[in-house]
């Protein structure tokens, strides 16, 4: 039997009131602004990088816990101040942004102090390392299981005993060669683009962009294979990177970070997979990994 046919008119009619009926609900913003302070947690001095950039500062915080030798010779590198005067090697649309020594493959590459010139990869590390994983209950197709730790986007595998941390935007990765111990943290990366989960344990991520990401990912992108840029392109300069411990507390950003495993995080989480109205028109009623980020502040 046929159905009777409505008008166009009265399809959008009836599309529109159906759609309207999205419950008003709190958004991300209006969380953060209920909050409490102990609701959140400020960085570790010992393990967040300061990168001073001519545009200005990334702050970088780092995830010990899954990364420990890596991290270890990142740490020795900017103790020594290997970075400073280094560049951005790459800007790779819609992928990534580099960095480290222009000459490292030449005759004459900067010196690594007393870091080591290769550190094998930790591209999973056991369940037992991470004693602060939230689980969020959607899908993913990368993980059997995903959520946070101490605000790192993480995933997990409990059959296999191992987690580790996701490719999600504003990661920060070490860059290697074929071998699974070319990389010593001399050559980082951050994630710029869409979120890059195929390469999960398939490379050391040691943190993330905790601020400072638009002068990443809005670098001109670099003019040959790969983002590189070329002989006649202009790499912006590294001024500086620096432990937060090593700065002085009057030139520290002071910058929190919500702690995952608070009650109102879970809302934050469900206020991005739930979307209200009275603009959303429909709420998947799903949200990603990497589409649930922690938020951070400048500490009150």
């Amino acid at each position: 039997m046929l159905l009777p046919s409505l008008s166009a008119a009265a399809l959008l009619t009836s599309g529109i009131a159906s759609a309207a009926d999205l419950p008003i609900k709190p958004s991300v913003g209006d969380l953060v602004k209920q909050s409490q302070a102990s609701d959140w947690r400020p960085t570790d001095p010992q393990h967040t990088l300061y990168m001073e950039l001519e545009s200005g500062r990334v702050v970088i915080e780092l995830a010990p816990g899954f990364a420990p030798n890596n991290i270890a010779n990142i740490e020795t590198l900017v103790k020594e101040k290997y970075f400073d005067g280094l560049a951005i090697l790459r800007s790779q649309d819609n992928y990534v942004a580099q960095w480290g020594d222009p000459q490292a493959e030449s005759d004459h590459p900067r010196p690594l102090g007393s870091a080591k010139p290769k550190v094998a990869g930790e591209f999973s590390v056991p369940l037992k390392n991470d004693q602060h994983f939230v689980r969020q209950p959607d899908r993913d197709g990368y993980a059997p299981q995903i959520g946070h730790s101490n605000g790192f986007p993480v995933a997990r595998d409990p059959k296999a005993g191992t987690t580790w941390l996701a490719h999600c935007y504003g990661m920060v990765g070490v860059g290697r060669d074929n071998g699974t111990d070319s990389g010593n943290g001399a050559e980082l990366y951050a994630v710029t683009g869409h979120a890059p989960r195929h390469l999960d344990r398939n490379i050391t991520l040691v943190g993330r962009v905790l601020s400072g990401m638009p002068l990443l990912s809005s670098l001109p992108r670099g003019g040959e294979a790969m983002g590189f840029y070329g002989a006649k392109e202009s790499r912006m300069a590294i001024k500086s990177v620096r432990l937060e411990a090593d700065v002085p507390e009057a030139e520290r950003s002071h910058l929190e970070v919500m702690r995952s495993e608070a009650p109102i995080y879970q809302q934050v989480i469900d206020a991005q997979r739930n979307r209200g109205g009275p603009w959303n028109k429909f709420s998947p009623g799903y949200v990603e990994l990497c589409n649930a980020p922690i938020p951070v502040r400048v500490r009150p």
